[in-house]
């Protein structure tokens, strides 16, 4: 029989072993496994003895385990196995103490005078750090105290982020100026503390008004946070963890500064894009969070600013950098729900942005994205809807970069491929897309050019099937606004007319949820038929009529003010469709 000593005994380690970490045992499970096995004793053991059924019923036979107390030593709260498990004279003390007046706990009020003393205190640790430094350079045992003080006080200032009424004040003191000079503090542990103090005064989380923030941001950029922010990273190691943890609230507070336009374009000087360009494009085994993030800033920076996408573009070569990055995906797909998935939809995402400049239409053209876009929508997956984004928005808009976009489809054998997508079952986004390049092909290419003629020849094929699939499209669209249209006006119905009008953007953004855009863009394609083609004409006529798509083009010509250039072109071309439909 096993011994007490023997079951306590320490095991024997084999040679070389290894610390791991300590996994909790399922008890649930534990207690399964000696109930299940037939022959399983408590301990864990098996035994080659009778069953436990084979035992013979005697109730004479000792219990086995410790004696139960007696019932009348159970106190008031449950006994001394069920209750607190105190000695009589441990309760006695505690009761005694209990028994004493209580110590009184107040609060800390986070108002004005909370924000003056600690930055007077954080000015204190920021002035002795840097004096002891200053005095005793090489001997760090000197100056250590004083650092490991001013990295506590820098924490502090978290209490800030949950009291940003107190963000004026903190922004018209000398404490914002401290913290962002720590940036360059010697120590960089000191330096990404501050980084990341920075960052989650800048959350989006925080419950800050528009003034409150634009002041705490002017504030820090009058602070030389930029400039401070780069240089700091210049010098961290991504390999150390903590220097990972500060790239990445770098990014943080990029990311929060890129919101709007005029703080975007600050951000965005041309040594913030360019390092952010290096981080997305640094090879790596897998791809990063950081190097994911730094993907992300530059679609959020990208998309506040035309300036910025104009830049990138032209200062910095980065169309044919994305590219280069996203040609990987030709074929092959990204790992669902990994950093690498998002980090790919974001490069897209930033191309796309580019795209919608002229400067950007330009590069895309050179670097031969349309043809890189082709090759995805044969081959690709995961890069499919994205190329024919890609492809929608380069082809968009007007002007010579637009135009020179669409014949550069064209003679790439682009409308086979997009022709075929079209008749292919798609998903509602692919429709769109396709439908856009559609609108943009017609709108653009130049009257009598071989790539205009092979367009509309593409629509006139086996007996306009084209066409007929669009005017399918086209009462799909139709059905789904017109129940829309119904609903809003039963609810105009009830109300006054100050009311409705209040409720005039809310109902206009529930008819484009309904598909009211893509029944405009498939009604301009079908008038652009219908003004190019007899055959065209006839079929939209009979099937559609002229007064409906009429009355579209209209609805869409009362969109317009003609504020800008392009509007008022717009609108020429609007009034020439639909004197074509008479």
């Amino acid at each position: 029989m096993t011994s007490v000593d023997e079951l306590f005994k320490k095991p024997t380690l084999p040679s070389g072993s290894f610390k791991r970490k300590f996994e909790a045992p399922d008890a649930q499970q534990a207690y399964k496994s000696t109930k299940l096995s037939h022959t399983a004793s408590p301990n864990g053991t098996h035994t080659n003895g009778a069953l436990v059924e084979d035992a013979p019923d005697d109730d004479d036979d000792p219990e086995a385990g410790p004696e139960l107390p007696p019932e009348d030593e159970e106190d008031e709260e449950g006994g001394r196995f069920f209750g607190g498990g105190v000695t009589k004279d441990a309760a006695e003390a505690l009761d005694y103490i209990d028994q004493q007046e209580p110590e009184t706990y107040t609060e800390e009020r986070i108002d004005s005078s909370w924000l003056r003393r600690l930055a007077v205190s954080f000015g204190k640790k920021v002035t002795k750090n840097a004096e002891l430094r200053a005095r005793h350079g090489s001997e760090p045992q000197k100056f250590m105290a004083s650092e490991a003080d001013l990295d506590a006080e820098i924490k502090s200032w978290s209490l800030l982020s949950e009291h940003p009424d107190l963000y004026t004040e903190f922004a018209e003191s000398e404490a914002v100026g401290m913290l962002v000079g720590l940036l360059a503090h010697e120590n960089t542990d000191v330096a990404i503390g501050a980084i990341e103090i920075i960052s989650e005064l800048l959350d989006e989380d925080v419950e800050a008004e528009p003034k409150q923030w634009d002041a705490l941001v002017a504030a820090l950029l009058d602070a030389d946070l930029l400039d401070l922010l780069m240089s700091n990273l210049a010098r961290l190691d991504e390999d150390n963890e903590r220097d990972r943890s500060g790239v990445y609230h770098s990014l943080a507070v990029m990311e929060s500064l890129a919101g709007q336009q005029a703080v975007a374009e600050k951000v965005g000087q041309e040594n913030v894009l360019l390092w952010l360009c290096n981080r997305v494009r640094k090879p790596e085994k897998t791809v990063s969070q950081n190097k994911q993030y730094a993907a992300e800033v530059l679609q959020v920076l990208l998309q506040s600013s035309p300036l910025l996408r104009r830049r990138l573009a032209v200062d910095l070569d980065g169309v044919d950098l994305f590219l280069q990055i996203l040609a990987a995906y030709r074929k092959r797909d990204p790992p669902k729900d990994t950093h690498e998935e998002e980090y790919a939809e974001n490069l897209f995402d930033a191309l796309a942005c580019i795209v919608d400049e002229p400067d950007g239409k330009t590069k895309f053209v050179e670097a031969e994205g349309l043809e890189l876009c082709l090759i995805m929508l044969k081959e690709g997956s995961f890069s499919k809807l994205r190329a024919l984004r890609l492809l929608d928005h380069a082809c968009g808009d007007q002007g010579q970069a637009a135009v020179e976009a669409c014949e550069k489809l064209v003679d790439a054998a682009g409308l086979k491929t997009i022709f075929s997508m079209f008749m292919k079952k798609a998903d509602s986004a692919t429709v769109e897309h396709v439908l856009g390049i559609f609108s943009s092909l017609l709108r653009l290419l130049p009257g009598e050019s071989a790539s205009r003629i092979r367009t509309l020849a593409k629509f006139t094929e086996k007996d306009y099937e084209k066409v007929t699939k669009l005017i399918h499209f086209r009462n799909d669209y139709s059905r789904k606004v017109g129940a829309v249209d119904e609903q809003i006006k039963q609810d105009r119905a009830q109300l006054s007319s100050e009311e409705a009008e209040d409720r005039a953007d809310e109902w206009l953004s529930r008819r484009l949820d309904g598909g009211l855009f893509s029944l405009q863009t498939v009604d301009m394609i079908l008038a652009w038929l219908a003004a190019e083609d007899a055959g065209a004409k006839a079929l939209i006529t009979k099937q559609v009529g002229a007064a409906a798509i009429k009355a579209s083009l209209q609805d869409q010509l009362d969109g317009l003010d003609g504020a800008t250039s392009e509007e008022e072109d717009t609108r020429d071309m609007l009034g020439t469709l639909s004197s074509c439909l008479d």
